[in-house]
């Protein structure tokens, strides 16, 4: 028996992947330009399968806050793991100080100079989203721009510029360790 042909393995419908720019044949090969030189390099592909319902720029700000929390979480995860102390109560020490809303709201405002004017319209949005829910445990303004920065980073991994997500989670870890060491 002959196996499936290789267009019936292809997702069906949702072709939203197409419309962020996802297709299989638009992310191939190896993205050699940096943001900074001001290329702007391929799209990425999802981590997993199923792409978003709408395109990356049209999803609510609260819906790219809500995958860009988990998206920042396992960047944070990966970071404390690259360190020497594994204990699990050390790591999740060392993970607090990343994905706090405070913490996220610093980061937002190292990073915010580097951004480009669509990253600082997701920020806005993101920051002017209504949750519907009050912090327990944050200060309102720092919650909201917790939130912008979730929205950010969301907004980045739908839209598959991962290399640009990496480029400024790495570079908000840098500054934010660099700012607590003085």
């Amino acid at each position: 028996m002959m196996g499936p042909k290789s267009d019936e393995l292809k997702p069906r419908g949702g072709g939203a992947a197409e419309e962020n720019g996802l297709a299989d044949d638009k992310v191939q090969g190896d993205i050699q330009t940096s943001w900074s030189a001001g290329a702007v390099p391929a799209p990425q592909p999802l981590w997993f399968p199923e792409a978003p319902s709408k395109p990356a720029r049209l999803l609510p700000p609260l819906a790219l806050a809500y995958i860009g929390d988990a998206i920042f979480e396992v960047a944070v995860r990966q970071h404390v793991m690259a360190r020497p102390n594994l204990r699990p109560h050390h790591l999740h020490g060392q993970s607090t100080k990343y994905v706090s809303a405070k913490a996220q709201a610093r980061l937002l405002a190292l990073l915010e100079p580097r951004l480009t004017e669509d990253e600082k319209d997701i920020v806005r949005q993101g920051r002017n989203a209504k949750s519907g829910t009050v912090p327990k445990n944050a200060d309102v303004l720092d919650y909201r721009h917790a939130t912008a920065f979730e929205s950010l980073i969301g907004y980045l991994y739908y839209k598959g510029t991962h290399e640009r997500l990496r480029e400024l989670i790495a570079s908000g870890f840098e500054m934010l360790e660099e700012e607590s060491s003085k």
